[in-house]
């Protein structure tokens, strides 16, 4: 073997070896490794502009007596902040009329307002009550913010599987003043990056609530959305089911569809 062939291999070795302590020196912390996964699935799904839907939300009682409501649902994507979002109820008469409008944003507290037709006015939901029940759900008010990435900070936990999808499970600590959550857990599918279930937990610590999502469908090539949401409180025995159809994207939404002060005409 010629001596410059040989140094020329030496070289290239010493630099392996050298770029490969390098890497592992320097490896993902579980914190960096939580906020990657986040971060990159939260920019998964930018872009779509505006979407509307249907939805059916059972509620259930911890005896398994259901009531039906019948609601619309409209988003908007609002670039470098948090989505604007809107909920119609349309069914029973009870609620019919009733409006629920959030600006999400990031560490800045989230804007919501519920218009409800019985008083004739236009109720602005407190920060400091934003982890109470929406509409008699198990939803919380929080939990129908869209989700920023700076409202958490994050740690990988484990792979896991689920239902046969491989996922990376992330437990999430609220940024964010008021928050009804200790921390919250999400596992997320690894090829969608979609939430597949979330675990809940009380300010004690305690497990609350856990969410499970159905038979995710893709709309315009790229943006997943669920069929059915499952929320289960397992301190009160109560649930809540959620049933999306008839979704559109990229309707013609625009700011001035998601104003507060539309919300007594909207119908």
């Amino acid at each position: 073997m010629k001596k410059t062939h040989y140094h020329k291999i030496l070289a290239i070795t010493l630099l392996g070896s050298i770029l490969l302590f390098s890497a592992q020196s320097r490896s993902q912390t579980a914190e960096e490794k939580g906020l990657q996964i986040a971060t990159e699935a939260q920019n998964r799904d930018k872009g779509f502009h505006d979407s509307q839907a249907e939805m059916k939300m059972v509620l259930k009682n911890k005896h398994g007596d259901t009531s039906i409501r019948l609601l619309r649902s409209k988003t908007l994507e609002v670039d470098g902040d948090g989505d604007k979002s809107l909920s119609i109820f349309d069914q029973p008469a009870d609620v019919k009329g009733t409006a629920f409008l959030t600006w999400s944003h990031g560490l800045k507290p989230d804007q919501q307002w519920i218009y409800l037709p019985a008083l004739k006015r236009v109720k602005r939901i407190a920060s400091r009550n934003k982890s109470g029940p929406f509409m008699g759900s198990e939803f919380a008010y929080e939990d129908l913010s869209s989700q920023e990435v700076e409202k958490y900070h994050y740690k990988y936990i484990k792979d896991d599987v689920i239902d046969g999808h491989k996922t990376w499970v992330i437990e999430r600590y609220p940024a964010y003043k008021h928050s009804g959550y200790s921390k919250i857990v999400t596992w997320i599918d690894q090829d969608r990056y979609v939430a597949l279930k979330i675990d809940f937990y009380d300010r004690k610590g305690a497990l609350l609530k856990t969410l499970t999502f159905g038979d995710y469908k893709q709309y315009l090539g790229k943006y997943w959305r669920p069929v059915s949401m499952h929320m289960i409180n397992h301190q009160n025995g109560k649930a809540t089911d959620l049933f999306f159809t008839n979704y559109r994207f990229q309707t013609g939404l625009s700011s001035k569809d998601f104003r507060k002060n539309a919300l007594k005409r909207l119908r």
